[in-house]
């Protein structure tokens, strides 16, 4: 399965935990509200987004626990590491990951921050539901025989 890159599109933070813990039905691209010692600190390629999660809150949705580190040469000016993050949604799709989240129980995980092409940090959002322990294990034998394959066969030429 082989996955085509963007080369304009640089990876900030990957929430790779995610696709492990949770069955992923839905994503989309997000917008978020950034201050500007944010995006310094995001350019530095500075972020982790492996213990947040989004939230449906006001009519507004919310990324909340991300942690993005204080800019170096911020100073005073500087921002909250972990403070909660407005996502940038139409109406449309905030309803739909509401009606998601709220009638069939599913959970808003991010699965990725990056810069896309323009060079504005945006975040893969995914609607998904949360993997039982036999799932998990599943996983982790279905994982263990694709490398044992690839290895036979590369081993018989």
């Amino acid at each position: 399965m082989a996955k085509e890159k963007n080369p304009n599109i640089r990876t900030i933070a990957d929430n790779r935990k995610a696709r492990f813990a949770y069955e992923v039905m839905d994503s989309l691209e997000a917008g978020l509200v950034l201050t500007g010692t944010e995006v310094k600190s995001l350019r530095e390629g500075h972020a982790n987004i492996q213990e947040s999660y989004a939230s449906v809150e006001g009519g507004e949705i919310w990324l909340i626990n991300a942690h993005i580190p204080e800019y170096s040469a911020g100073n005073r000016f500087n921002h909250e590491p972990r403070r909660r993050r407005k996502l940038l949604l139409s109406k449309r799709e905030m309803a739909r990951l509401a009606q998601a989240v709220e009638r069939e129980g599913m959970t808003m995980v991010p699965l990725k921050l990056y810069f896309n092409d323009r060079g504005i940090a945006k975040l893969q959002l995914a609607t998904a539901r949360g993997k039982k322990l036999h799932d998990k294990r599943e996983t982790m034998k279905r994982r263990d025989w694709d490398r044992e394959k690839a290895r036979l066969l590369k081993e018989k030429g």
